[in-house]
């Protein structure tokens, strides 16, 4: 079994991979966060990824993921595509999802504030990771954890929040 969250740098891809070591842990599973990184400067921008003034470097960008999930998950693989195109959300979804499936997961943590609401938006990756039935998905939709028996909060990143 592996844990895969896919991972953007976000405040909640951030709390879904800490989850996921927290688990992990517990249940002696391996962590792997994947991330998609489109080739354009306007989705890069929309991530916070760089600033408006900032040139596109996707190899610099790869880098800085992979260097923030180390810092929150040094036990954690990465796994990064870069894609030449800027895809509609489901269309990006489809990338994510092939490499989350490269990782043959068990379960998926997924940070999304939008997945399983009764009205879900269109444009929501989640959604679209949340739909497979191939694995299990646990969304995190809050940056502090829930409590759990047996699971040690992984303090130092929930006291930064």
């Amino acid at each position: 079994m592996t844990f895969v969250v896919p991972f953007d740098g976000s405040e909640l891809a951030a709390a879904a991979l800490v989850r996921a070591l927290e688990y992990g842990r517990a249940l002696e599973e391996d962590v792997v966060a994947v991330s998609v990184v489109p080739e354009r400067n306007r989705y890069a921008r929309e991530k916070g990824w760089i600033a408006d003034e900032e040139p596109f470097d996707p190899e610099r960008i790869v880098a800085t993921l992979r260097d923030h999930v180390r810092e929150l998950a040094p036990e954690a693989s990465f796994d990064a595509e870069r894609i030449r195109e800027f895809p509609p959300e489901d269309r990006l979804a489809t990338y994510i999802e092939r490499l989350v499936l490269e990782h043959d997961p068990s379960v998926v943590f997924l940070g999304s504030d939008n997945v399983g609401r009764v009205v879900t938006p269109l444009t929501s990756v989640g959604v679209h990771l949340a739909a497979e039935d191939a694995y299990d998905v646990f969304v995190v939709r809050h940056p502090s954890p829930p409590t759990v028996a047996g699971i040690d909060p992984h303090e130092s990143f929930y006291e930064e929040s």
